[in-house]
């Protein structure tokens, strides 16, 4: 894990915008300190009471984003998917990040994709934002979901900037 590249705007001010997290059961050490940040992150962002629920698993999120995308601004996925010895792995990865980008595109709502896909419990340990971990995904999901859900207000001209240019050419 190289962390390289991450930009460095580790908090946006959110207020007014309402942000769904889903989270799966499964791995629950990891996944529970992953909601814990990214509550966290959303109260730090202005967005003091984000709605938070519960499903099986990671394949389950897609469809509850869906759900979730029709009610808020912004909304943030977050499991813990760990390889195994079978390619189930590789179904899961794949199909629930495809069904959490579906969703954002059909409903042009930001989904935060804080699905860790590891190779091992030590290194989603290392990434889920427990304070000897290396990486804070659930913090950086949702700050991601509430920064882009903040550049469509101001493409939409819900954020009273219609008055100036949304880009430069500078």
């Amino acid at each position: 894990m190289s962390g390289e590249g991450r930009p460095d705007r580790a908090v946006v001010s959110a207020h007014g915008l309402t942000l769904g997290i889903a989270a799966s059961r499964w791995n629950g050490q990891v996944v529970d300190a992953m909601v814990e940040r990214a509550q966290e992150a959303a109260r730090t962002c202005g967005v003091p009471a984000p709605t938070v629920v519960r499903v099986a698993g990671a394949l389950e999120l897609p469809v509850v984003a869906l759900e979730l995308a029709k009610r808020h601004d912004a909304v943030v996925c977050l499991a813990a998917v760990i390889r195994g010895a079978t390619p189930h792995f590789e179904y899961v990865s794949q199909a629930a990040t495809m069904g959490l980008t579906q969703v954002a595109l059909q409903t042009a709502t930001p989904v935060g994709d804080g699905i860790l896909t590891c190779d091992s419990l030590a290194q989603a340990l290392d990434r889920c934002g427990l304070p000897d971990s290396a990486e804070d995904k659930g913090w950086e999901a949702t700050v991601a979901a509430l920064d882009c859900a903040l550049v469509l207000r101001q493409l939409r001209g819900l954020d009273g900037a219609h008055d100036r240019p949304v880009f430069t050419t500078s």
